[in-house]
């Protein structure tokens, strides 16, 4: 697979290319299916339809992985909270952790209810294109613990920074829960059929640099060792968003830094390259221009050269983007205008 190999840094014909949340409400085929299905979460846990959905962006656009359509968030869910999707908010959670015996109360074992997430995965396996890579995921422990302590998004995450301040131990407790959950489900995605995964750290932007390697990236970290230990043939992507002023003091046993569309790509270059392979990391945004997605893509490959890179979003694809113009970034991505 052109991906994997990518992911280990082997020379390949052209720059592998996905997008995060490409399997979305981008795609009419995508809302066709979700309407049949209900509401968001049932989608997440009707394993034939996610397969389904998983498999829309590599028919439609062509790229060169899915990624299995499900939601970071099924992970507290089956821990035992209360989780809804309402529209305009987004996910909201009944019982917001606040104290030990909130923490205690959490199934560590969650993973064993998830079923769902790894029927998904293999139906994917098997009817995906050999060719292709299909790409397993979860969020950190700090962003899964941000929604589980505020009780849906945030923008000022007030409430997981004052226990950050003033009760550490308890997060870490939180964290250390979690991460031990985490490191359980992405081992039954790899052996559902994943052949690659990717951690996704949306809110490390959060935190201030000591916090982020504290009660962000240390767990990023143990979580990765502990795949890469019983996996090693295994890709590992990190990705941390908007953490550019960090990136001296990031390593790891991972094989793939994600750059978010605020980094630069030279600096990210600079300072983790030829140790990993860089994805990313154009602007969503530049989708909705044609030519601002050749100009866009034209830099990123001009910054790699001949570097192995695998080409994405710095973040994932709005819903409103015309789907001809995901399929140009794709074929242009690959070379294939």
């Amino acid at each position: 697979m052109i991906f994997v190999d990518t992911c280990f840094k082997k020379q390949s014909e052209y720059k592998p290319v996905w997008m995060m949340r490409q399997a979305g409400r981008y795609l009419p085929e995508y809302m066709a299916v979700r309407k049949s299905v209900g509401d968001f979460l049932a989608l997440c846990k009707d394993y034939k339809k996610a397969s389904e959905v998983s498999l829309q962006p590599v028919e439609i656009l062509d790229v060169d992985a899915a990624i299995i359509f499900s939601d970071i968030l099924v992970v507290p869910l089956e821990m035992g909270m209360h989780l809804k999707f309402i529209q305009g908010e987004g996910p909201v959670f009944d019982n917001p952790i606040s104290s030990l015996d909130d923490i205690n109360a959490l199934d560590e074992n969650a993973f064993k209810r998830l079923t769902y997430v790894y029927d998904a995965l293999k139906l994917t396996r098997e009817k995906l294109s050999k060719d292709k890579a299909l790409i397993g995921f979860c969020g950190s422990a700090w962003t899964i613990a941000t929604y589980m302590i505020e009780g849906k998004g945030s923008k000022t995450y007030a409430k997981c920074k004052k226990m950050l301040y003033t009760k550490p131990e308890l997060l870490h407790s939180l964290l250390d829960k979690i991460n031990f959950a985490l490191k359980f489900y992405l081992e039954e995605q790899i052996k559902a059929g994943a052949n690659v995964v990717q951690i996704f750290d949306s809110w490390a932007s959060a935190l201030e640099k000591e916090a982020f390697f504290d009660f962000s990236f240390k767990y990023m970290k143990d979580l990765a060792s502990y795949i890469k230990s019983k996996y090693p043939h295994i890709p590992i992507i990190l990705f941390p968003k908007g953490i550019s002023g960090f990136l001296d003091d990031i390593n790891g046993d991972f094989d793939v830094f994600g750059v978010d569309w605020s980094t630069p790509l030279d600096l990210a270059l600079e300072k983790l390259s030829p140790s990993y392979v860089l994805q990313g990391n154009l602007e969503p945004c530049r989708l909705y221009s044609k030519e601002a997605i050749k100009i866009g893509v034209e830099n990123i490959l001009n910054e790699v050269k001949n570097l192995p890179h695998i080409v994405n979003l710095g973040h994932g694809i709005l819903p409103d983007i015309p789907v001809e113009n995901a399929k140009y970034f794709v074929k242009l991505a690959q070379g294939k205008l």
